[in-house]
């Protein structure tokens, strides 16, 4: 739906929108003194104009930052509300011009008049502030109440956007932040898998032509399971789909909502999703197995109530306007009758050979000194570590090769490896690091 976070704030780009605005409003102040423009100025708003058309043109500025096009008014009431967000003396000028008010942003009655908008227009402008209309169901705007008078302001992730800063909303009860700078081009999976991730996408970006232009029926989310062993790229990849929708990406702890009190996690979940709605943001629910297992017979009463729960949660994830991520390992342990009703069931596999061998290039710290022998494709080939095995390893062997004063050497990675695959709680043999074993230094086993 949005453009990734640009490098370097766009204020500047949009200068023209403010210039304009400030301009508009200087001769709104004349005429309401009964005082003439002079054709120098007007001569200066037709310049304006020019400048602020190129940048509303397709595949111009605003549908760069924004991923997408816009209207003519609704590309006015948008420069108007972000104005006195990104440049101080719009908020000035706003507030003298509408008497008695404490506040800097523009209401619809100012637009109207900044705009010297005629009755007709005047209802076009109030129409593309309805719910439904563009500016507030691609959740650009907040307008409170049907009211003239009430301020328009812009969404916190689109005033962040533009400034070049990272959006800062509170999570929601219950959840946490999770911030990861991951893109399209860090994941590491199979083609197919990477073309279901922008498949589901799609369902966010292109919602307004399949369901307002074609007709298609609205529905809720949208829904996506990530399934694979741990370790694989579930949590990484839902970052990557907070971070194309410039959104925030949080975790639902559900154990923080679920209570023994009959009622309360019902609750807890109204409140999650009461807060989440409407906000730019993209909520990740763990281990949906414990959730959405196979239902067994109802013996007593608290299996009844269990039951009960979830259903109230599925159906506030199915109604909830925002995508929503469920990740298990356990896929097999999950009733059909759940994941039937997801828009997206995507599986993420152990990495092969070659999929590991471009995690070793990469997760490898890039500037830490390796000695000659230290070969991804030799490492990628030797262990089938997943993606969050290997990203351990080559750090705990650059602690080692650090400790030591020494370049990262296959003595280094061995160890770390056989650290790593010791976490899974087995017997680890040497032989289990297949030729990397070779390297493995000497009392690293027996130790254990």
């Amino acid at each position: 739906m949005n453009a990734p976070l640009p490098d370097t704030p766009l204020i500047t780009t949009f200068e023209a929108e403010w210039q304009r605005l400030d301009f508009l409003a200087w001769c709104l102040a004349r005429g309401r003194r009964g005082e003439a423009v002079a054709e120098p100025e007007i001569a200066r708003l037709r310049e304006l104009q020019g400048r602020v058309e190129a940048l509303r043109q397709p595949g111009g500025a605003w549908e760069a930052a924004l991923g997408f096009g816009l209207g003519p008014i609704e590309y006015d009431i948008l420069a108007c509300a972000l104005g006195p967000e990104l440049e101080p003396r719009l908020g000035w000028a706003f507030q003298n011009l509408q008497a008695g008010s404490a506040q800097p942003w523009a209401s619809r009655a100012l637009i109207q008049e900044l705009l010297a908008l005629e009755p007709g227009q005047a209802e076009l402008l109030r129409r593309a502030l309805d719910p439904g209309a563009a500016l507030r169901r691609r959740r650009l705007l907040r307008v409170e109440l049907d009211d003239p008078y009430r301020p328009i302001t812009p969404e916190p992730w689109l005033v962040a956007r533009l400034a070049g800063r990272p959006l800062d909303i509170p999570p929601p009860p219950g959840a946490t932040a999770v911030d990861q700078p991951a893109v399209w081009d860090d994941l590491v999976l199979p083609p197919g898998r990477l073309a279901m991730l922008r498949e589901y996408l799609l369902w966010i970006d292109q919602r307004d032509t399949v369901v307002d232009l074609w007709g298609g029926q609205r529905v809720g989310g949208p829904v996506a399971l990530f399934a694979g062993p741990s370790g694989t790229g579930k949590t990484y990849a839902a970052s990557v789909i907070a971070n194309a929708l410039g959104w925030r990406l949080f975790r639902v702890d559900l154990g923080r909502l679920v209570s023994k009190y009959v009622g309360e996690t019902e609750e807890n979940l109204n409140r999650l999703f009461d807060s989440a709605h409407g906000q730019a943001m993209v909520l990740q629910f763990d281990e949906a197995d414990a959730l959405f297992s196979k239902r067994g017979e109802v013996k007593e009463a608290r299996d009844r109530y269990a039951n009960m729960e979830v259903s109230h949660l599925l159906t506030r994830i199915e109604a909830h306007d925002g995508p929503c991520i469920l990740t298990t390992n356990l896929r097999k342990q999950l009733d059909s009758a759940f994941t039937r009703r997801f828009q997206m069931v995507i599986e993420f596999p152990r990495p092969d050979a070659a999929n590991r061998t471009e995690l070793w290039r990469r997760l490898l710290p890039p500037r830490a000194p390796r000695v000659p022998e230290v070969d991804p494709a030799f490492l990628g080939h030797s262990v089938a570590l997943t993606g969050g095995g290997i990203r351990n390893a080559a750090l705990h062997a650059a602690y080692l090769a650090a400790g030591r004063g020494e370049a990262i050497g296959l003595g280094h990675l061995a160890h770390a490896v056989y650290r790593e695959l010791a976490k899974e709680g087995r017997e680890v043999a040497a032989q289990d690091l297949g030729p990397l074993a070779a390297h493995l230094p000497r009392g690293i086993v027996d130790d254990d």
